[in-house]
């Protein structure tokens, strides 16, 4: 029997979604070979165009291509029903390696009217209207598709599964703290008892590890939708409205019309920070910016918050990530720990693959 086809749709081709590419391209006769799936990439689309194929893409023809007369205008739905509608597929799958608010708000009729799985690093779903995540989840469980989301917290890392492995298997979840930004884990570990804030902002600018407005960072935004995404997962009805989100921007500083303003403004605010790093080393404690999720209590935060030198959290490096679950079998004094690169293309495109790997598996298992 031959192996079933998947044909595949990707939404986004910057760093992630190229890096994933890439990724796929190499690994396809591993597909084919061992997991006896044949996997077919029959659109691809940015931003503003669009290619649409009878056929499987080979290689990196798709990137000449967007750029070619071939292309046409950008049409997420056209794209999904020509994933949905390729000959002789027994699934398709949609991956949104985008950060669109767009998107998301596509899902449910991806999913629900098209029979289409969905794998995304996208947050915009899992922290957007609750009414729009719970009626997926819904659909989830009524159509048997699958809304893959792994990448939402902590690229690569294994967060999102290790929530639901601890919950799936009866444990009870207490707590959830992280440092859940690579900027911010970058900024605060580099930052120390006086040195000006500004200019560690400034270097993790240079170095690449901001946003070019490091305000869309230090707003604590995008550390906020990962916590949304934790609390939900943990039954918890939230939204980010619910939140209490400590903002690293100046309230004076947040309406300047340009990054280049904002920089130039930010050393008159250093004395703030340079205030409570000076107070938290007079007590042996560090600085770190922190979401969390008080399960047990229903609410949630992203806080700049101290912890003593002997804290897992005091010994980050770099910009990895870490989270601390505290469950009622991982107690305080033991908890469950997961920590390391947080963010990246290629290891995000990696998590992507690794979602993708599990979908494909359930339709070879479909199959037999």
């Amino acid at each position: 029997m031959a192996p079933p086809v998947v044909a595949l749709g990707l939404f986004g081709t910057g760093l992630i979604g190229s890096a994933h590419m890439k990724q796929l391209a190499k690994q396809t006769p591993y597909l084919l070979e061992q997991l006896r799936v044949d996997v077919r990439v029959v659109a691809v689309s940015n931003s503003r165009r669009m290619l649409l194929s009878g056929s499987a893409l080979q290689g990196t023809e798709w990137r000449a291509a967007l750029d070619s007369p071939q292309a046409q205008q950008a049409d997420p739905d056209a794209l999904a029903a020509h994933v949905a509608s390729h000959p002789g597929a027994a699934a398709g799958v949609l991956l949104d390696c985008t950060a669109s608010e767009l998107l998301p708000q596509h899902y449910c009729s991806w999913l629900g009217q098209q029979g289409l799985h969905i794998i995304t690093p996208n947050k915009k779903l899992g922290a957007g209207p609750l009414q729009r995540y719970q009626q997926l989840r819904q659909l989830q469980k009524d159509t048997g598709k699958h809304f893959m989301y792994e990448t939402t917290v902590g690229a690569g890392l294994p967060v999102i599964s290790t929530l639901k492995e601890l919950i799936e298997t009866g444990d009870r979840v207490l707590s959830i703290e992280g440092i859940l930004s690579g900027t911010l884990s970058f900024i605060f570990n580099s930052f120390q008892p006086g040195m000006a804030f500004s200019e560690v902002v400034r270097q993790a600018k240079e170095q690449g590890y901001t946003e070019p407005d490091p305000r869309e960072d230090l707003s604590g935004m995008d550390v906020a939708r990962k916590v949304v995404i934790l609390a939900r997962e943990c039954g918890l009805q939230l939204g980010l409205e619910d939140l209490q989100v400590a903002s690293l921007v100046p309230p004076q500083l947040a309406a300047l019309s340009t990054p280049a303003e904002y920089m130039a403004a930010l050393p008159q605010h250093d004395g703030d920070m340079a205030a409570q790093a000076q107070e938290a080393a007079a007590s042996g404690e560090v600085l770190r910016y922190v979401g969390k999720v008080d399960v047990a209590g229903g609410t949630a935060s992203v806080t700049t918050s101290r912890y003593p030198a002997s804290h897992p959290f005091a010994a980050l490096r770099g910009s990895d990530n870490i989270l601390v679950f505290t469950t009622e079998r991982y107690g305080p004094a033991t908890p469950l720990i997961v920590r390391g690169p947080g963010a990246g293309a290629e290891v995000t495109a990696a998590g992507v693959f690794g979602d993708l790997l599990k979908v494909l598996r359930y339709v070879a298992a479909a199959r037999t």
